[in-house]
């Protein structure tokens, strides 16, 4: 017996109309993101998958090409690859959006859905508060209806509470999922400037060598020990990954807030590019030809990034010269969050910020083993030297952790 069989109907009307009032001060209405597609996100998944793979595979031509003789026809070969893999993480970053905005209109209808049922939910109870006990037990045939009564009282309490839970949940995760828009929009414009910056310096280097050895060779010649350190390091970083099990990227490309803080040189593609693949030019005005950005490392260079990284989350700027040196600083620890990591392999090392507490991965290369997520620029993932990147590594790829 539904217990509103004992209420006027004008009761009802009445209790419906105030619970509009109600419900509208309760819940703040979302404006949902316009949108055409009728499709589901999932179809992105394998779009996504294959996407991934694809980048995979520019990460082994890179690797490859990077073992070669540096000439030419090697570089052009590199930056061709490079050019690839950016637009492969650009159409990964755009399956990424398309799916993202199916899945914010899904989770905005989810959200008119359930205050639609809290509407109905607040009117139930408001009916049910109008009815005492004693009315209640005078309404029923007998104690066992009345039971009944008192029951779908409190079912109606538990719904409401677990509707206005679930709103909130659903409000929660359509904040991250448009943060995530705005997060990948902002990736793809870092994306395109990169490549159009890689376009250029292909041109460039077709423009003074006109399609010459040997004028390439005279090009170099002057950094020729660079561009050796540079990929003696990436072998150094490559084999290391091989023999701890491989990586996982999450991101990659420019960071936005890193290369355009102007209390750190504020560089990009246009004054600081990475030539010849290897190796940071321009920088800080005054401090050429090293890249330099005015912290004392080249610009775009791991040891750089993680001295900003300090200083975002520490409060300080570190001077510790090479990626090696930064083990000479802070207290040995066990991998986890915010600390630091180094590897001593190659000429100056390499150097990353630790994202996350160790955790076992559940999928790629890595799945079942214990590995950490970290930021870091210099690892060549496909996308060429000088590139941020956000990946998931073996906690023992590193050779060190320092916290500070």
């Amino acid at each position: 017996m539904k217990l509103r069989s004992v209420i006027p109907a004008s009761v009802k009307i009445f209790a419906r109309r105030t619970v509009v009032v109600i419900f509208a001060l309760l819940i703040a209405v979302v404006t949902p993101i316009q949108i055409s597609q009728s499709v589901s996100a999932d179809q992105y998944d394998d779009k996504i998958n294959a996407l991934q793979q694809d980048i995979n595979k520019y990460q082994v031509e890179a690797n490859r090409l990077n073992g070669e003789a540096v000439t030419l026809q090697s570089t052009l070969a590199q930056l061709a690859n490079e050019k690839a893999a950016i637009q492969a993480q650009i159409n990964l970053n755009q399956a990424k959006y398309d799916q993202l905005v199916i899945d914010i209109a899904n989770t905005e209808k989810k959200i008119i859905d359930n205050q639609d049922a809290l509407g109905e939910t607040l009117a139930n109870l408001y009916i049910d508060e109008k009815i005492s006990p004693l009315e209640m037990l005078a309404g029923s045939k007998n104690i066992s209806s009345y039971l009944d009564k008192q029951a779908y009282r409190n079912s109606v309490r538990d719904q409401l509470t677990s509707t206005i839970k679930e709103i909130k949940d659903l409000k929660l995760k359509l904040n991250t999922q448009k943060a995530d828009v705005e997060r990948i929009l902002v990736e793809q414009k870092t994306s395109r400037d990169t490549l159009v910056a890689k376009e250029n310096e292909q041109q460039s280097i077709l423009a003074k060598t006109q399609n010459n050895e040997v004028a390439y060779q005279g090009l170099i010649s002057a950094s020729a020990a660079q561009i050796s350190a540079a990929r003696a390091t990436q072998a150094a970083l490559n084999s290391r990954g091989t023999s701890t099990g491989g990586y996982k990227v999450f991101a990659g490309g420019l960071l936005p807030e890193y290369v355009t803080d102007p209390s750190y040189g504020s560089w990009n593609n246009s004054n600081c590019p990475i030539v010849y693949t290897y190796m940071s030019s321009g920088g800080v005005a005054g401090l050429n030809p090293d890249g330099q950005d005015g912290r004392g490392y080249g610009c775009r260079q791991c040891a750089s990034y993680v001295a900003w990284k300090i200083n975002q989350v520490k409060g300080y700027w570190p001077s510790w010269g090479d990626a090696r040196n930064f083990a000479d600083h802070g207290t040995p620890t066990s991998p986890r969050a915010g600390v630091v990591a180094i590897l001593y392999a190659g000429p100056s090392g390499h150097v990353a910020w630790v994202e996350s507490d160790p955790y076992i991965s559940t999928s790629g290369p890595l799945a079942g083993q214990s590995v950490i997520k970290v930021s870091q620029y210099n690892f060549n993932y496909g996308e060429g030297y000088g590139m941020y990147s956000l990946m998931e590594l073996s906690v023992n790829f590193f050779d060190a952790y320092r916290s500070l």
